[in-house]
């Protein structure tokens, strides 16, 4: 009689009850995204033209356009959402992104990440040492790190946290490190920190300097 009128009570007072023999269910999992597919994603590649500007493999021909062969695909993953959500400006990826989904994002990020990075090398030997100071060593007396730290001495970075730099185009990495100069691109706080201190003949230089590494 008391567990009654303890029900009868809380239901006029408007509370709900569960009785402590009533088992509650699980909450449902959050829906795990499905694993990516790399013959998809070299189809949605071709289907999409992302080949028009980085090539069929990956490799670009384009100094202005990044090579994404061998790249994390965590790394470009992250950057094709943020096209798509307006977290890094750029007009021509803004618009390819927005006509992907997510899953054709992971397929083409993950079967980039597998394809093989055609090496490149340094043009400028009148910078080539002040850009190997900086990626090895940094600026020490402007709280300049070393890009190494990051990016690993040979440019490889770290999978899932810094992209792979060595073998990347000069122009491309130097347009995007002005940019995080300028806070003109914005999706890292980190680069945005540490260019912020460079000047031009410095990103010129480390910029070359990387394009070699292998």
């Amino acid at each position: 009689m008391k567990f009654v009128a303890h029900f009868l009570l809380a239901a006029l007072m408007g509370i709900a009850v569960s009785p402590s023999f009533a088992a509650d269910e699980p909450a449902a999992a959050p829906a795990k995204p499905a694993k990516p597919d790399l013959v998809k994603g070299e189809a949605a590649f071709a289907a999409k033209a992302c080949a028009s500007c980085h090539n069929a493999d990956g490799n670009s021909a384009v100094p202005a356009n990044p090579k994404l062969a061998q790249q994390h695909p965590e790394y470009l993953y992250k950057q094709l959402v943020e096209f798509k959500a307006g977290k890094r400006k750029n007009a021509v990826m803004q618009g390819m992104a927005a006509t992907l989904s997510d899953g054709e994002m992971r397929d083409i990020s993950w079967f980039m990440g597998s394809t093989k990075m055609k090496p490149g090398f340094a043009k400028d030997k009148a910078t080539v040492a002040l850009g190997e100071k900086i990626y090895r060593g940094g600026i020490a007396d402007r709280q300049i790190p070393a890009c190494a730290g990051c990016h690993s001495p040979d440019g490889a970075g770290i999978p899932a946290q810094y992209p792979r730099l060595g073998g990347q185009h000069a122009d491309y990495i130097a347009t995007e490190l002005t940019m995080f100069r300028d806070n003109v691109r914005t999706n890292s706080i980190q680069m945005t920190g540490v260019a912020a201190k460079l000047n031009d003949r410095e990103i010129k230089a480390v910029s070359d300097y990387i394009a070699g590494l292998r």
